[in-house]
């Protein structure tokens, strides 16, 4: 498939890498040390709206889906379930995704940062980017990069099953900045148009976050 040129403006403001590097390292501890909070039981009404997350992403048997920040594996059952072709789970911490590795045959673990991923051009249908948006730290290129994966027309899955504000807890919790998801259609579409991305679909209910973005 020939390569889709794409004129890049910058939506998300520029980190340095020395600055990514040093919050990508104390993401990947605090999450290795806390990992077993992300498994079962969860609280009252996340497994379903977990599915209702994996359900929009509409994977079809022939996809390639990757689970950004898949932590100890939350979704990839869920993914399982509609049976794709292929799928990743990407995450921060090897702690995590040695949990993944236990517990899902065929699933194919990347250690590193979105930004860094590197899967050929166009080889992607689905990016499913759930409850991790607010603590990626290089959005500029993460999402530069996602779109160089994507195929046309290919689908990203930005989420929250406990709600947006949820993250008002998590910036007096966590040890490195947390940012805020898209509150509105002109916001989402101003941000990530740049990238080449429209937005389908945003639910921004008390206890859910479901963005929906389209590219090519």
């Amino acid at each position: 498939m020939p390569r889709i040129q794409i004129r890049f403006t910058m939506a998300f403001k520029h980190i340095k890498d020395e600055e990514c590097e040093r919050i990508n390292r104390l993401q990947a501890d605090y999450f290795s040390r806390v990992k077993q909070v992300f498994d079962p039981p969860y609280p009252e009404g996340v497994p379903e709206r977990l599915e209702i997350i994996v359900k929009a992403a509409e994977i079809k048997t022939s996809d390639t889906v990757v689970d950004i920040g898949s932590g100890t594996g939350v979704l990839i059952p869920l993914i399982q379930g509609f049976n794709p072709e292929m799928i990743y789970a990407n995450d921060l911490s090897k702690s995590m995704l040695s949990s993944v590795k236990e517990r899902y045959q065929g699933v194919l673990t990347i250690l590193g940062g979105i930004r860094n991923l590197a899967l050929p051009d166009h080889s992607v249908d689905v990016f499913l980017i759930n409850a991790c948006y607010p603590n990626l730290v290089d959005k500029d290129r993460s999402f530069k990069n996602i779109a160089r994966m994507l195929k046309p027309w290919g689908r990203v899955i930005i989420s929250h099953p406990m709600g947006r504000s949820f993250t008002d807890f998590l910036k007096r919790e966590m040890p490195f900045p947390v940012d805020d998801f898209p509150v509105s259609l002109p916001e989402a579409g101003n941000l990530f148009k740049p990238y080449g991305f429209r937005v389908r679909t945003l639910i921004d209910h008390e206890n859910l976050y479901l963005l929906i973005l389209e590219w090519g």
